[in-house]
């Protein structure tokens, strides 16, 4: 199988396919695509679904990726790797953090929220209009709508995460737990059990039972395990010093971070990423 690689840290690429098949391959970047007219079969890891105009998918890096052109297709590829993420602004990562930590969507078009639709094939138009005129500024202007075009991503995929039933007997809109914690990982005391509580009004106990009952995890572990994660996205994508990490995210110190990712990952967050840096080069 075909691996691809990516010598700079942003690439996008306009083609169009006839009848040839695009054979299955992996990346070692991401990759989004945008079907500007055909149709076909996309397949990702083995799952197979239909494509056609208007769809955009997301590959994840080692995805193993195909498309089966059935009629002439106009492909817009969007390409970037680990280098292009962290040279991005510490907020802008943030907001980015859905895309990373819920890459577990199924394969296919990931535009489920119906009005972001024309705003994507506009961002598209633009990007195309660059590239054939590669007017001044165009590199930088093309960012910028890739950047947009990310966060349309991002919105989607926040989209699809699961609403948490509704609370019997009650009529209000149902209890977004796992949102607000997204929302206010940065905020600590925003994440204290009685603050939860007291946002949807219900007692403590009720929200430690319905957690437990709806996650699996306790309210405490799920935040714990969400916070190593984003470590872990910091520690891929960005070169935030160790003690940076530790301090935006809540933990106590270094130390205390450095005790709860070894025992998360089994390396403490240092060897982790210079272990990333080793496979990178290999």
């Amino acid at each position: 199988m075909v691996q691809e690689n990516l010598y700079q840290p942003f690439e996008i690429e306009y083609r169009e396919c006839t009848e040839c098949p695009i054979d299955a391959h992996k990346h070692n970047f991401f990759e989004l695509v945008y079907i500007v007219e055909g149709e076909g079969i996309q397949c990702v890891n083995k799952n197979q679904l239909p494509y056609s105009a208007g769809k955009l998918f997301l590959v994840m890096p080692q995805d193993c990726h195909s498309f089966e052109v059935k009629s002439s297709t106009k492909f817009f590829f969007i390409r970037f790797n680990n280098i292009y993420l962290k040279n991005q602004q510490k907020d802008w990562i943030q907001q980015l953090e859905f895309i990373f930590q819920n890459n577990n969507h199924m394969p296919g078009c990931i535009l489920k929220n119906k009005t972001d639709k024309p705003l994507v094939k506009s961002l598209v138009e633009a990007l195309i209009r660059e590239i054939i005129n590669q007017q001044h500024y165009h590199r930088a202007l093309s960012q910028q709508i890739v950047n947009t075009l990310l966060m349309v991503v991002a919105r989607n995929i926040l989209f699809q995460l699961p609403e948490p039933p509704r609370q019997a007997g009650k009529t209000e809109a149902p209890l977004n737990i796992l949102h607000y914690i997204h929302e206010n990982i940065y905020v600590p005391e925003k994440l204290r059990a009685e603050q939860i509580a007291a946002h949807f009004n219900i007692s403590p106990t009720y929200l430690s039972e319905y957690f437990k009952r709806n996650n699996g995890d306790s309210l405490q572990q799920y935040i714990t395990q969400y916070k190593l994660k984003l470590v872990e996205t910091r520690l891929r994508y960005s070169s935030m010093r160790v003690g940076e990490i530790a301090c935006e995210l809540g933990f106590t110190d270094e130390s205390h971070l450095n005790r709860m990712f070894k025992k998360y990952k089994g390396v403490n967050p240092s060897t982790f990423r210079k272990e990333l840096s080793t496979e990178q080069f290999n």
